[in-house]
């Protein structure tokens, strides 16, 4: 661990943020699209993808040769500062604002 205490913590303006606001903002994208629109390989994207999973905050689902991301609103973000504080809070008005008519359904578990 660094001597500031924030390894393994992920930061709103940073990789796994930017895929947490793509996929809130974006839902039924592809790994492909992710990639595209953020300047990253596709290996970058499954791996924070599968980080997120494992932390709760992204549910991935299968359909035929598709998979299909919903952000999980309920869990917490990975950051000292933002632990006690769900995605909800964070990601939430972005949501009903940009993410147009979908924005109305909850985005956990569809």
């Amino acid at each position: 661990m660094s001597s500031n205490g924030l390894d393994h913590h992920w930061y709103l303006v940073s990789s796994h943020g930017s895929i947490l606001f793509y996929i809130a903002l974006h839902p039924g994208c592809s790994i492909r699209e992710i990639a595209d629109d953020l300047a990253l390989t596709e290996r970058t994207i499954w791996g924070l993808v599968g980080d997120l999973r494992r932390a709760g905050m992204l549910e991935v689902k299968r359909a035929g040769h598709r998979h299909h991301y919903t952000v999980n609103l309920d869990a917490e973000f990975h950051h000292p500062v933002h632990e006690s504080v769900p995605l909800r809070v964070i990601l939430g008005e972005l949501v009903k604002r940009y993410a147009g008519a979908d924005a109305e359904r909850p985005l956990v578990g569809v």
